[in-house]
């Protein structure tokens, strides 16, 4: 299987719409290297798929440049691109047979004989464990068959990048937790470098080795999923990857203190000298999973009510007041609590993010390890 590093240079798509511009990617520099799976996250509308549609050829770039082992080729037609692309509604020939829709795209590019097509196919399918499917027709097939006979049409061509825009949206909840693993495992066994996009930033943090977090068109962050998740370069970033997401509250600094107007919450002067000088406004940031609850008599608790206790088994989502606003915690399912019940909690300082509440940007995060950067990313 052929190998290919993708680098966009400031490409930038610009829709006009009734005399109005409409900037769909703005400036977007990302470089996936040789094998790597990244995954395009965000939102609906942010520009992922349209992003995945210039590197694909579908869409031409306003500007910018689109480069696979550093050749040029923002201006190649798609067929000329050796990539392989894997769309959301699967996009089979309902008149062919699995056999058929695998096969197509050899038959109609390259000068193989009837024969070697049919052994690739064979191959293809064998590999995706649908050969008892060849005979069939789309019509007959699962959504997760018709989402194998589209990854097949995809593998059996040996592209040099595979490109998947959301590819898993249509199938159940169960299946979709399947296909996710056997993507992952398909794409790690051939080694073939991996744009995929998705809203679902479940799938960007258990599937990518990177992510690009993107929003009205601009890239937000990119780094390992864990990297994101601990380490988020702003507010948007923090408050879209996790799930539940982040909680946030507005605090003014006020020297070591930070004043809430149900709690104040004092910094140690570690904290105060990362903070350095900024804005007095800011966003503290606390991940449900980091709520804990505490006697009353620990420094920095803070008392609130139960409002709604959802019980998942092996934890509970607990959603919890703190004056006008409404809150999620993640506890232990064995703690037993209920609607109406007084807490106190506790905002671990090492756990809390704080944000520049005019900018956004992350002023302090939580004090974790941090995953392996990419080096030559951006």
């Amino acid at each position: 299987m052929n190998n290919g590093t993708i680098r966009t240079q400031r490409p930038k798509k610009v829709f006009n719409v009734e005399d109005n511009e409409i900037v769909a990617v703005d400036d977007l520099d990302v470089t996936v290297d040789n094998g790597d799976f990244l995954v395009l996250v965000g939102p609906s509308g942010c520009g992922k798929s349209t992003t995945l549609r210039c590197i694909a050829g579908l869409e031409t770039v306003t500007s910018g440049q689109i480069l696979l082992n550093d050749r040029d080729i923002t201006r190649l037609k798609p067929k000329d691109r050796n990539m392989a692309m894997v769309f959301q509604n699967y996009a089979l020939y309902p008149h062919m047979s699995v056999r058929k829709n695998i096969g197509y795209g050899l038959k109609i590019t390259t000068d193989l004989g009837r024969d070697e097509i049919n052994e690739r196919v064979e191959e293809t399918a064998e590999l995706l464990e649908i050969e008892e499917l060849l005979g069939k027709k789309p019509s007959e097939l699962s959504g997760g068959q018709q989402q194998r006979v589209a990854l097949g049409r995809a593998i059996i061509r040996e592209p040099e990048v595979f490109l998947m825009d959301e590819p898993l949206s249509n199938l159940d909840a169960k299946l979709r937790t399947t296909m996710r693993t056997e993507i992952q495992q398909l794409q790690q066994d051939m080694g073939v470098t991996t744009i995929y996009v998705t809203h679902d930033q479940t799938e960007a943090m258990t599937m990518g080795d990177y992510i690009a977090v993107l929003n009205d068109g601009e890239l937000q962050q990119l780094g390992t999923p864990l990297t994101c998740y601990h380490q988020p370069r702003n507010r948007f970033v923090a408050g879209f990857i996790g799930s539940p997401s982040m909680n946030f509250l507005s605090v003014a600094r006020n020297g070591d203190v930070l004043e809430h107007d149900e709690f104040t919450y004092t910094i140690l002067s570690e904290t105060i000298d990362n903070i350095g000088q900024t804005s007095k406004r800011l966003e503290l940031g606390i991940r449900p999973e980091h709520i804990t609850i505490v006697e009353e008599s620990v420094t920095n608790a803070i008392q609130t009510e139960v409002e709604v206790v959802e019980p998942m088994g092996e934890l509970s989502y607990i959603y919890i007041s703190i004056g006008e606003e409404t809150h999620t915690a993640s506890v232990d399912g064995d703690i037993r609590l209920s609607s109406g019940d007084s807490i106190d909690i506790e905002f671990p300082e090492d756990k809390i993010h704080l944000f520049d509440a005019e900018t956004g940007e992350a002023v302090k995060n939580s004090a974790q390890t941090k995953a392996a950067e990419p080096v030559s990313r951006t």
